[in-house]
């Protein structure tokens, strides 16, 4: 099922003579209401009149993170405060939070692509959808309540917590399909296991997960555990929220909504632009925001795009699974390793649960002569004999040294020793801030 046909399925070069327009008409509008932008502009000697083709955005500057901390709270905003509805915010642990103001329009425009995402994702106004995301500031939450609301499903705001009330309400009220994010998918299963509770053969269907890096490991591991179709769901606060771009059950990439967004892939070292198939980092243009329209904003996603049309019928550009931040990459003996490739190998030796840190130096920048990944096991090995967790240390070292490309030190660990977050998972912890096991 196609919520906007016209758009979702519309011929690529239709669909590129529609974003131009849009282009146009967004640099032009903040080059005349922004000074932070029409001085970046200036300072590379481009006006408004220069974008004449789509290529030409890589003209234009990048916005970044730290950009929208130094117009913090309200210096990239285009419209008077009069006509800003409501502000959501990133969480600012690493500073000042990211302030996304939205007018009334902006907000309509979000629930409709959220409405869209999760028709892609399959789900219909008959579905019972129990939102997990955090509601307040964070997108996640608000963002997940205004699409479902829109769509007509019955929305249940659960928000995050309270893990063995939300197992409840899912028995209960027959919930059909749950958002949050990959990790606490898997908590769900681990709370259900010691209340005894069957999710596998209950009411849910469906998981529009997101939030954090997840490997398709990990997603058949969700599946199997919870008998769930798993889906990736993509968006950020600097942009809209959730609601960017939504997997199909065809599981081949989430679709970009294009009609609104302009996705490029960049060299994270150079800056410069790279052909569609490549890897690199995603920088996103938005085309239809009013209060806070934001040019090339560099994601630290990595991913690359596809163009091909999906098996749905869907001929917007596709970004395959995000295999890290380029901020999260570590540097070890000259290797880069990301937390996805670790979790992989994880999840595919018997025995290991899929609970994991890596362990870094912050003082040496994330680079490092040595790795260390603490892993928990399973409670049938952890109980065993010493024999046993020994010849599943050396599986395990051997699997990881093989994908890795470098010797990484293996610390196992027993059960639900590491810490769970219902938020976003923390996978990569400096040395100091290590528990005490």
């Amino acid at each position: 099922m196609i919520r906007h046909p016209h758009f979702e399925t519309m011929p690529r070069a239709e669909l590129e003579k529609l974003q131009l327009e849009r282009l146009k008409k967004t640099v032009a509008y903040v080059y005349e209401r922004v000074p932070f932008y029409r001085d970046s502009m200036q300072k590379l000697g481009v006006k408004p009149d220069d974008i004449q083709t789509l290529t030409d955005v890589a003209n234009l500057p990048f916005t970044s993170k730290l950009d929208f901390r130094d117009n913090y709270p309200f210096g990239l905003t285009c419209v008077p405060q009069d006509e800003v509805v409501c502000v959501h915010a990133s969480s600012g642990t690493t500073g000042k939070p990211v302030i996304a103001p939205y007018t009334q329009k902006d907000v309509d425009t979000w629930a409709e692509l959220v409405a869209r995402s999760l028709v892609c994702a399959g789900m219909t106004r008959e579905d019972t959808l129990q939102n997990a995301y955090g509601y307040g500031m964070f997108t996640g939450g608000l963002g997940l309540h205004y699409g479902g609301k829109q769509l007509g499903a019955t929305v249940v705001p659960a928000s995050t917590g309270n893990t063995k009330r939300q197992l409840m309400m899912i028995q209960d009220l027959g919930t059909t399909a749950i958002s949050c994010t990959p990790s606490y998918a898997l908590i769900l299963h681990e709370t259900a296991q010691e209340l005894d509770i069957d999710l596998y053969n209950g009411s849910l269907r469906l998981g529009i997960l997101g939030a954090e890096p997840w490997s398709e490991n990990m997603r058949a591991d969700i599946e199997n555990k919870l008998g769930i179709t798993a889906l990736s769901i993509y968006g950020l606060t600097e942009i809209m929220g959730p609601g960017v771009s939504m997997e199909c059950p065809h599981k081949n990439g989430m679709h970009i909504w294009e009609d609104h967004f302009l996705a490029e892939i960049i060299d994270p070292v150079t800056g410069k632009t790279l052909p569609y198939g490549e890897q690199g980092e995603l920088v996103i243009t938005t085309l239809t925001k009013e209060a806070q329209p934001v040019l090339r904003f560099r994601t630290k996603d990595i991913t690359r795009l596809i163009t091909e049309t999906c098996a749905c019928g869907r001929t917007m550009a596709r970004m395959v699974r995000i295999t890290g931040r380029s901020d999260d990459m570590i540097r070890v003996r000259g290797v880069s390793v990301f937390p996805s490739q670790i979790e992989s190998v994880l999840l595919t030796v018997e025995g290991i649960e899929p609970q994991y840190m890596i362990v870094v130096d912050r003082q040496n920048a994330f680079a490092s002569d040595e790795l260390e990944i603490w892993v928990e096991v399973s409670e049938s090995i952890f109980s065993d004999k010493m024999a046993q967790m020994a010849t599943l240390q050396i599986k395990l070292q051997r699997e990881l040294d093989s994908v890795l490309g470098i010797k990484a030190r293996i610390k196992l660990v027993e059960p639900r020793k590491l810490a769970r977050t219902e938020g976003k998972a923390k996978r990569v912890v400096d040395r100091s801030e290590l528990p005490q096991l």
